[in-house]
Order: C-alpha cells, then structure tokens, then sequence
C-alpha cells in the first residue's frame, strides 16, 4: 500500500492575467497584466493587507500580524499589486493534507470589477493545485453566489457550520 503524499505549500508561483492556469516553470516568474501583477506567495506589508481589509470588510483598520499568520496557517496567499500598491489580497488555509479553503478575498475599492478579484481566485486554485491538494473549499455570502459560481468555477455543495 502506497502512503499517501502531504502537499507541500509551493515557492512563489504567479497567475497570468489572463486566468488561463500556467505551466509550472523553474524560474517561478512574474505574469503581468499593463496594471496587474498576480503572485502566489507574493511579499506583503502587514500595514497594507490591514487597510486592505477594512476596505473590503467595512471596519476600521486593524493591527493583525497577517505575515506571521499566513507563514504559519496558510498554503498559500495571493497579492495583486498595480506598481507598489497592493491592490488585492486571498489567503488559502490548508488542513496538511488535500483540502484548502479560501479566506478572505479583498480587492481594493478602484480595482473592483476590473477582473482582479477573478484573478486572485484563479491564481488561488492554481496554487492549490500544484500544491497537490485535490479540493480548494469556499463559503461566502449571498451577494457573492455569482462570483464565486459564474466567474471562479466553483459548484455548490451541500456544508454545515456551527457559529462559534
């Protein structure tokens, strides 16, 4: 019986513009758009994903270690940058094994339904997916239903949750 293998959260790997899935390279290099460029364990500030996620979740912004939280917890993230400014954010979590979940998509207020959000995601899976993992999981609010379905290639699927 063969054992089965751990994923192991990739070097930085970055998605085309596009949303085509890219062929792994060596070089791990960048896929820019003329404004955007996506990258799978991209550098971030902790300063810049906390305003980033008070624009997204409508609260003040917050002092989270989001570096340490990330490095720690997670399989991967993806940051979408237009020149230095960080302009979107996705954090994938990961149980160790083949599930991975999606945290957390945010895009900046002027980039919104300019594609980057759709981007991030597809760099997402991607990275999940080379990863080695077979199931990348996501739950969302009711206004996001078309999103998440129509424009990422999620289905839906019966879940539970209990509120903590």
């Amino acid at each position: 019986m063969t054992e089965p293998t751990t994923p192991h959260p990739p070097q930085p790997h970055v998605q085309p513009a596009s949303g085509t899935p890219p062929e792994t390279d060596a070089q791990n290099t960048l896929a820019t758009t003329p404004q955007t460029t996506y990258a799978w364990r991209g550098d971030f500030a902790n300063p810049e994903v906390n305003v980033l996620h008070a624009q997204g979740f409508d609260h003040p912004p917050l002092d989270i270690d989001w570096h340490t939280q990330v490095h720690r917890h997670s399989l991967g993230w993806v940051c979408a940058r237009r020149g230095d400014e960080l302009v979107g954010f996705v954090n994938v979590a990961w149980d160790g094994g083949v599930h991975a979940f999606v945290l957390d998509t945010v895009v900046a207020e002027g980039a919104r339904r300019t594609g980057v959000g759709t981007r991030l995601v597809a760099a997402a899976v991607e990275g999940t997916r080379a990863a080695g993992c077979e199931w990348l999981h996501v739950d969302f609010d009711d206004h996001l239903r078309a999103f998440y379905f129509d424009g990422c290639g999620f289905t839906p699927t019966d879940a539970g949750l209990i509120a903590l």
